[in-house]
């Protein structure tokens, strides 16, 4: 079995919420990111991220019952400064870790979706 296509990039990863609009404040005020499109009757909003990717968020619905995703890694900039702002707004931190390439800090959102906010060491 061959295929005719091929997959040339993620041209949008998203999340469910229960709450669009808290979970939109949640993204926007917490992790910092801009909605750059909001859908009507509060269905869902889209951030499209300086690297050109898209993050989105999405109500649940009948054909797509709601249920809560795995986990999205963003980059950040400065990794110390995240995990200060995390305990400055009282965000429960779930993970901190260390690997050999990189640092990262997991929370959960207010939908109950793992985020993780990302940062490669240098070469």
């Amino acid at each position: 079995m061959s295929n005719t296509f091929h997959v040339t990039g993620m041209d949008l990863v998203g999340y469910m919420a229960k709450d669009v609009p808290r979970a939109i404040a949640f993204y926007r005020d917490v992790i910092g990111m801009k909605p750059t499109k909001i859908f009507d009757g509060d269905a869902g909003a889209e951030f499209e991220l300086s690297d050109g990717s898209t993050f989105g968020l999405w109500s649940g619905n009948d054909m797509m019952p709601f249920q809560p995703s795995n986990c999205i890694l963003f980059a950040v900039d400065d990794f110390d400064k995240t995990v200060e702002s995390l305990k400055a707004n009282k965000i429960e931190i779930v993970m901190q870790h260390e690997s050999p390439s990189c640092f990262m800090v997991m929370i959960d959102d207010t939908e109950g979706n793992k985020v993780v906010l990302h940062k490669l060491k240098s070469s």
